[in-house]
């Protein structure tokens, strides 16, 4: 009696989770997908490259003085040499280590940057789950946590095209306000 009991429960409860509506997203695609995440990276590689610009003029000017220092150096004094030398030294770290500062800071910018993006997807998902009415909603991503889905469970387009919809009405919404302001000035 208890074996039948048990097992009208179980059947009992397996057919109530069938009931809840299940989908999955590829967190790699819709984060890369996301257009301010698109938006975002364009805008920290413009500015590394122009980092990059900086730091490669400061590196040629430095260079420049070596190889003066180095054509000067024969006619130079002993105690002239070492001191120049010395002098050349510490330009260098200084410069090596402006150089990882700046380095450092930009990345940390876009880490938080990206944070901030990876927080508002997650938060998009969700409202996409219950204006959808989804009980759950799973991420995969390259670890393969989920190594099976039936076809039609990847809802990640659906929800690049309402997040990035919504990002684009967003946008407009701004032009018009800005434009509505200049028109008013």
């Amino acid at each position: 009696m208890k074996k039948i009991l048990f097992s009208l429960t179980l059947v009992a409860s397996l057919m109530s989770c069938q009931g809840e509506k299940t989908a999955y997203v590829d967190n790699t695609v819709l984060i890369q997908e996301y257009s301010k995440m698109k938006t975002t990276e364009a805008k920290f590689e413009k500015r590394s490259q122009a980092l990059s610009n900086e730091l490669d003029s400061i590196a040629a000017i430095f260079q420049q003085e070596v190889q003066e220092f180095q054509s000067n150096m024969k006619s130079m004094s002993a105690q002239g040499r070492e001191r120049r030398q010395g002098e050349l030294v510490q330009k260098q770290q200084m410069l090596q280590q402006r150089q990882q500062q700046k380095g450092q800071m930009l990345r940390q910018e876009s880490d938080q940057a990206i944070d901030s993006l990876i927080a508002e997807v997650k938060e998009h998902v969700g409202n996409y789950g219950k204006e959808k009415g989804y009980a759950y909603i799973f991420g995969s991503n390259e670890s393969a946590n989920i190594m099976y889905a039936k076809e039609g469970l990847d809802i990640t387009e659906d929800v690049l095209e309402v997040i990035n919809g919504q990002e684009k009405e967003s946008e407009s919404k701004e032009k018009e306000s800005v434009e509505k302001e200049n028109t008013e000035k």
